[in-house]
């Protein structure tokens, strides 16, 4: 059995597990747009538009909101489904709806696409980056759209929030990317956010953190069809997407994930042994389900999806301990113990840093054989914490 499929199955035993515990959640993709948004890099875009969706409901009062902010790869597909007949729900079913630790009946739960959202291909997507027509051109952006940071992907989602009138949230919560934006939303918006979740992630970027991610951006640059990021109108580039698609699951998953995966696997590949242009009978299957997930995928959106990683630091400051002096949340931290991308240490010290500023701050490490994903599969494991967490 391949790894994806296991990872499939994980997804679907953890989500019959957390429907069980009250009605299916039917949800519906929503559209907000506005105009003239100056990025961080001083550049201003015309019209900037994501997709969002909500569970729950937001009270008279609108203090009971709580901001999903979603993963590299993700969307704002959180929880529920769009119909009945999908196969999987959003990625923290298991956590977010009705009685779950995330409890619909209690809180308006809120998430939207970020700007450049890898996922151009997937309908149910709505985001503005370089795949997106530049009205000054009638030809899609490309490498001419500008940079741009988590800060940017956070005042997009704080005029969405202003925009329905939502002018404090009970907590925000992310995960891995997510956790970037949680993070920079308490300290950008102290004022603002009661409870930080902050799961799978990271404070800051460091000198081993930027080179890694690189590498999900070196095989796109790679491929002959990116063409500088010119490549709308001709072959997309597949096979730098596909291989981008590769290093990331590499990178997110534990070896030991591996070995569970693939039960069967045999070093002495017969295929590979013969014949130097075969590959491994695991990289074919690997690589096959790679490039299923790089039709949704757009080449462009990802790079700057790691260039917004890369410059990441809460506050978008150097000073790590300035930028923490600024919160005023009560700070949940979550990594996960086989973390081999964003690794637990650096987690620790954070933790170790807000405690001696006298911060409100609590750690707690998912356990799980699936390394960085474990904050997707493993984090039911943690629903009670959660929960507690929230009703403080």
């Amino acid at each position: 059995m391949s790894m994806l499929r296991i990872i499939g199955l994980v997804l679907i035993c953890v989500s019959q597990w957390a429907w069980a515990q009250g009605e299916p959640l039917l949800v519906e993709k929503q559209r907000f747009a506005f105009a003239n948004y100056t990025t961080e890099s001083g550049v201003t875009l015309p019209e900037v538009q994501v997709g969002w969706e909500s569970y729950g409901t937001l009270n008279d009062a609108k203090d009971n909101v709580i901001l999903i902010t979603h993963f590299f790869s993700g969307t704002s597909h959180a929880a529920g489904k769009y119909s009945a007949d999908d196969a999987l729900p959003g990625y923290w079913d298991a956590i977010i709806g009705p009685g779950k630790a995330i409890d619909t009946n209690k809180f308006f739960v809120i998430s939207s696409d970020t700007l450049v959202n890898a996922n151009w291909h997937d309908k149910n997507v709505i985001t503005t980056g370089p795949a997106s027509i530049n009205p000054k051109t009638g030809k899609p952006y490309g490498l001419d759209f500008p940079v741009v940071t988590i800060g940017d992907f956070v005042e997009v989602q704080k005029r969405l929030l202003d925009s329905l009138g939502i002018e404090k949230l009970h907590a925000v919560i992310g995960a891995s990317m997510g956790s970037f934006q949680a993070l920079e939303w308490s300290v950008r918006y102290p004022d603002k956010v009661e409870r930080l979740v902050h799961v799978i992630g990271a404070a800051k970027m460091d000198a081993w953190t930027v080179p890694a991610l690189e590498k999900w951006a070196l095989p796109i640059r790679l491929d002959a069809n990116w063409n500088n990021g010119n490549y709308y109108e001709g072959e997309r580039p597949l096979a730098g997407v596909t291989a981008t698609m590769l290093n990331i699951t590499q990178d997110a998953m534990h070896p030991e994930s591996y070995k569970v995966s693939f039960p069967n696997f045999k070093v002495q590949d017969e295929g590979a042994k013969k014949d130097i242009r075969t590959l491994p009978a695991i990289n074919q299957t690997l690589h096959e389900r790679a490039l299923v997930r790089a039709q949704t995928q757009d080449a462009n959106h990802i790079l700057y999806l790691v260039r917004a990683s890369q410059l990441y630091s809460a506050g978008m400051q150097e000073d790590l301990n300035a930028a923490a002096q600024k919160i005023q949340a009560k700070v949940l931290l979550m990594p996960a113990s086989n973390d081999l991308l964003l690794r637990p240490g650096p987690v620790r010290a954070f933790a170790k840093l807000l405690k001696e500023q006298g911060k409100d701050v609590k750690i707690e490490e998912i356990e799980g054989i699936w390394g960085h994903l474990d904050g997707l599969f493993s984090i039911q494991t943690k629903a009670p914490v959660l929960a507690e967490f929230l009703a403080e």
